[in-house]
């Protein structure tokens, strides 16, 4: 982890080994996402439902049902220009369920600009993390809130570099990943030359860890997280690095445990739960992160 460190672990401006500059980025917090809402540069101007739209209103005789999306925006390619936020009015009636299905519509019928990550539609690959209505969530997986009168925000992953949009640069996340050798590591060949077993009660204790879907709501949820990510791992990284501590198959738990033994990788958590409650997978990272302090300090 020494590779992972620099010598500040106060706030962004110290650069760290893997994080792009700070100038070249929209710095997301959930300070500045507030205020952009509430400050003048938010945009003020609604793009309504385009009417040359090629979607068939199923039910052509039932009354509209418009509801108003407010989205984060920001382009790297106008970088003196702040974030504001953009609104458009979609009429639920022709839209999907999902969050997802809102943005998808936006982008192909009013605004192609309009950009952020999605891949799968099922909750699976975690490319649509994002921030809505004030909940890290995946937008697939979300519904929209059918009261029309209540307006829906999204934003971006919070505290994260911003890359264009919804879109959050997560390099630095996917580097600490690769920090804790997240694969099976043994010395010792099967006797029979075949897979490496495990009893249904040893596999068993997998359950709840192999589901992460690494689509970081729940690192960029947690506040030791945002003021620590250099050298604290955060909920995420964590959960998967006792997913491997916790398999009987590997044989390099005592690395894995040095490899953790500092003062910074573990203990910076504080058992504020936020990553637990976000996860839309249902997991529970501050139970993993307990799991392992109990390893770290067992003989």
């Amino acid at each position: 982890m020494a590779a992972l460190r620099t010598t500040s672990r106060l706030f962004a401006s110290s650069k760290p080994l893997f994080r792009p500059a700070a100038f070249t980025r929209s710095y997301a917090t959930v300070d500045a996402l507030s205020q952009v809402s509430a400050s003048g540069h938010a945009s003020s101007k609604t793009i309504p439902e385009s009417k040359t739209s090629n979607v068939q209103d199923p039910n052509p005789s039932e009354q509209p049902r418009v509801k108003t999306f407010h989205v984060y925006r920001w382009n790297p390619d106008q970088p003196t220009e702040k974030p504001k936020m953009q609104s458009y009015s979609l009429d639920l009636n022709k839209t999907g369920p999902m969050m997802l299905d809102a943005l998808i519509r936006i982008k192909n019928e009013m605004d192609p600009t309009l950009t952020f990550r999605r891949s799968c539609r099922e909750g699976i690959c975690g490319s649509c993390a994002m921030n809505i209505d004030g909940v890290n969530t995946l937008a697939c997986l979300c519904r929209i809130p059918t009261d029309t009168a209540k307006e829906s925000r999204i934003y971006p992953l919070p505290h994260t570099y911003v890359v264009k949009d919804l879109v959050p640069d997560l390099t630095y996340f996917y580097k600490q990943y690769k920090s804790i050798k997240p694969y099976l590591q043994r010395d010792t060949p099967t006797a029979d030359g075949l897979e490496n077993r495990q009893s249904p009660e040893e596999r068993k204790k997998l359950d709840g860890l192999y589901e992460c879907i690494l689509c970081a709501c729940c690192s960029t949820s947690c506040p030791s997280y945002w003021w620590n990510s250099e050298e604290y791992l955060g909920p995420a990284i964590l959960l998967q690095s006792y997913r491997w501590l916790a398999d009987s198959r590997d044989e390099k738990t005592a690395e894995r445990k040095a490899a953790l033994d500092n003062s910074m990788s573990v203990y910076r958590c504080h058992t504020i739960l936020n990553c637990s409650r976000t996860c839309p997978k249902g997991l529970n990272p501050a139970r993993a992160i307990a799991e392992i302090k109990k390893m770290m300090t067992a003989h």
